[in-house]
Order: C-alpha cells, then structure tokens, then sequence
C-alpha cells in the first residue's frame, strides 16, 4: 500500500466517528470530564448504530512475550480504528504519542484522537500507521 493509499483508509468510517464527536460536542460543549464524554460518545455511537468495543485492554509485546501491563483504548470502532478521546485545553504531542503506541500494541492502522476541551469547537486529529 502506498502511502497516498494510506492517508484514505477507513475514510468513510473515520468520518461517522469524527462527526459522532461533533455530535457530543454540539450537545455538551467543551466544560465536561472525559468520563462525560466517553459515556456519551459511546450513547452516540449506539444511537448511529456504529460498532465499537469500549476501554479494550491492549497487551504489549516485548521480544516475543507480552508485558504484563497493559492499554486501554478508550475505543476501538469497526474493528479497526482506535479512538482515543480527550477533555484538554489543547492536543499535544504526548496525546499524538499515547495513541501510535496503542496502534503499535494493537496492530492496527487508523487512530482518532478526539479532543471535546478546545474551545470554540471540537478539535480532532486522524493519524494513519503502516505496518510490515
């Protein structure tokens, strides 16, 4: 895969999650916890009947054996994409960093990060992996 390719995959999908948020966002604004916004993301993707698995426990490989700590991704949607939602002023690259490493751990391509803090408007952020 090319990385012109990669920059579209899960395109459709990433959208319904993206605009999931701007839902919640619309409806709760930027004042909440992020306990607030993962329930009522999770509400909202019920609602547009988008399947996700919430708080997934991601295991860490480490030269052939898993660690024994672990992940959890907020959410993982379709099957394929990780996303990682936030009650902060501003994303970072800590925030960027957190979410390639659960990525890594979970071997999978597609991550959101979802940033319900910023104000005025909902902040987002996709970033796309390869893996060999």
């Amino acid at each position: 895969m090319n990385p012109d390719e990669e920059d579209f995959l899960w395109k459709e999908e990433s959208y319904r999650l993206i605009g999931a948020g701007f839902e919640v966002y619309n409806e709760l604004g930027c004042a909440y916890h992020e306990s607030i916004y993962q329930e009522a993301f999770e509400r909202e993707l019920e609602l547009q009947s988008i399947p996700f698995k919430p708080q997934s426990m991601l295991k860490v490989p480490y030269k052939g054996n898993l660690l024994k700590k672990e992940y959890f991704a907020d959410i993982i949607a379709f099957d394929k994409i990780i996303v990682e939602l936030k009650a902060l002023e501003k994303l970072s690259s800590r925030e960027e960093s957190q979410l390639i490493n659960y990525l890594k751990a979970a071997k999978l391509n597609i991550g959101l990060l979802i940033n319900f803090g910023s104000h005025p408007k909902l902040e987002y952020k996709r970033i796309a992996l390869q893996h060999r």
